[in-house]
């Protein structure tokens, strides 16, 4: 019998939320299968199985927390017995669903009052029953039985309130308010976004590039790019190497704060925010430095094709020296982007805009994008911040740069 522990999931994570079980007790699994959800603050994770064996016993249930290292299963190694367990009781796979369905707290409240989960609307993660939505089932089932909640839960709950809210005026029916448990991964986010503005002096600064001349490299080799790689030629691998070049000359914005010492990296991990199942999700080029633009292309398609599958590791999201973000595929022009403790530094794309903007004192119109630099200043100053986003204006504007190195 061996355990099932959860990794390292992040520098700054110590503990996660169980999500779904995708394997009940009893239940065989072959290597590298998933077999649970994790939610982070940054994301939600399958774990797999580190070999193929039976699940044995779930030590940790949906919605309940556990430390990094700390066990949330037993598994029997080994497949032999597997295949009988499986056929013997047919109603195996039926046993762990109604499990996840309800909350061990909510399943006793549940027993106590003569509550049938039928009855109960669940808000919990995948329509689970929790504590609170037995409590307000009760409410709503009984009004006139006070006395049966003790006072205690009203205080420690404010949330009954909202989630019931004032009946809407009879001439205004639709006025109308509904209350929705924030998810555990909006939970943590919510956490981990305060912290942000709490533990770092973040200031940004802004200016603006003229794609004129990447989107015409794009237009003339994207389609023998392609062909020959097996990806579009995006916007993104030219940021990427725009950024590198950029952090070469300004080392202060690819370290990190560690005590009393500032850690300057000379290796460039460069972390690429995607839209994940669930919400944005940062896995990290390791060594762009080193790849070209086909294969920065490459790893950034496959990132964002598991994003959206959770196929995602754990490691591939740890680990960043600097990170991109781009608003401009959902529409935004311009933002201010939130670091990624323990970095110092984050860029944020926008969408492109054709403006008119003076080249050799003619008015013209040029497709230009706003870019934006968050910054810790405990550790970079404005006049590098300034520096490194003009940079990278430079090399977007005059690509060749970016070859040359110059």
């Amino acid at each position: 019998m061996q355990e099932l522990k959860v990794p390292s999931v992040g520098e700054s994570i110590v503990e996660v939320e169980i999500g779904a079980w995708l394997k009940g007790e009893g239940e065989s699994f072959a290597q590298d299968e998933p077999l649970v959800e994790l939610i982070t603050d940054k994301a939600t994770l399958e774990l797999p199985a580190p070999f193929a064996g039976t699940l044995k016993q779930i030590l940790k249930r949906t919605g309940e927390t556990a430390r990094v290292g700390e066990a949330i299963a037993l598994l029997e190694e080994g497949r032999a017995e597997a295949a009988p367990k499986a056929q013997a009781p047919a109603e195996a796979p039926k046993e762990p669903s109604p499990e996840p369905l309800a909350m061990p707290a909510a399943e006793r409240l549940m027993q106590e009052k003569g509550v049938s989960p039928a009855e109960v609307q669940g808000t919990g993660l995948g329509g689970r029953i929790l504590k609170e939505d037995v409590m307000r089932h009760l409410e709503e089932r009984a009004p006139a039985k006070p006395q049966e909640a003790p006072p205690p839960p009203p205080p420690s709950r404010p949330a009954p309130p909202p989630s019931t809210p004032p009946q809407p005026p009879a001439d205004k029916p639709w006025r109308v308010s509904e209350a929705v448990p924030m998810t555990p991964l909006r939970r943590r986010i919510a956490e981990r976004l305060l912290m942000v503005r709490q533990t770092t002096a973040m200031l940004t600064t802004f200016n603006e590039a003229d794609m004129s001349a990447v989107i015409a490299l794009r237009k003339e080799f994207g389609e023998a790019f392609q062909k020959k790689y097996g990806v579009k030629l995006g916007f993104m691998s030219f940021f990427v190497k725009a950024v590198v070049q950029a952090l070469k000359e300004i080392p202060e914005l690819n370290a990190e704060i560690r005590d009393n010492h500032i850690v300057y990296h000379r290796y460039y991990d460069i972390g690429i925010a995607v839209g994940g199942g669930e919400g944005l999700v940062v896995p990290v080029i390791r060594d762009a430095d080193r790849l070209s633009f086909a294969e920065i292309e490459q790893k950034i398609a496959d990132f964002a094709e598991r994003a959206r599958t959770k196929k995602l590791k754990p490691e591939e999201l740890m680990g960043g020296t600097f990170t991109i973000t781009n608003g401009g595929i959902y529409g935004s022009l311009n933002s201010t982007p939130l670091l990624n403790p323990p970095q110092v530094g984050i860029l944020g794309m926008h969408a492109i805009q054709e403006r008119p903007v003076v080249r050799d004192g003619q008015v013209v119109i040029r497709p230009m994008m706003y870019l934006a630099l968050s910054y810790d200043h405990r550790i970079v100053d404005g006049r590098e911040a300034v520096t490194f986003l003009r940079r990278v204006k430079e090399l977007i504007e005059n690509p060749a740069r970016l070859l040359l190195e110059v």
